[in-house]
């Protein structure tokens, strides 16, 4: 395993910017090692760019984020990390489970609003 890993290899790495992985520095997710200018980030920095990368493919903002790391990091530990992403996922596929409702009742609306749209042009004579 490697000691540590440039800034550019891991945006390479993981399809991002440099400004993306200053922010989560500054956000406090990660904390390179630093060399003059120079940032080092080890592979346990590496590990949290790719969880901070997936919490915010499954929709998680970068609080949420913060606070299943900062678990991780203190008591009760990964038990509580572990308890903790439970409820956040379940959270999150409520609210997916909601805006399909939302899109599906949106969908429905645009149907019937271009079937009235249709009735009325056979009413006037034009065929669509």
């Amino acid at each position: 395993m490697r000691e540590y890993y440039t800034i550019t290899e891991l945006t390479r790495e993981f399809g991002i910017s440099t400004r993306t992985l200053r922010f989560y520095e500054d956000e406090g997710l990660i904390a390179p090692v630093r060399r003059g200018r120079t940032r080092l980030f080890r592979p346990s920095d590496r590990h949290l760019i790719r969880q901070i990368l997936r919490g915010k493919r499954l929709g998680f903002s970068i609080a949420e984020i913060r606070e299943i790391i900062q678990m991780y990091r203190e008591p009760p530990g990964e038990v509580g990390q572990l308890k903790l992403m439970i409820r956040r996922i379940e959270e999150k596929r409520e609210e997916l489970r909601q805006k399909r409702r939302d899109l599906e009742e949106t969908l429905a609306e645009l149907d019937d609003a271009e079937e009235n749209c249709v009735e009325r042009l056979v009413e006037l004579g034009v065929t669509t």
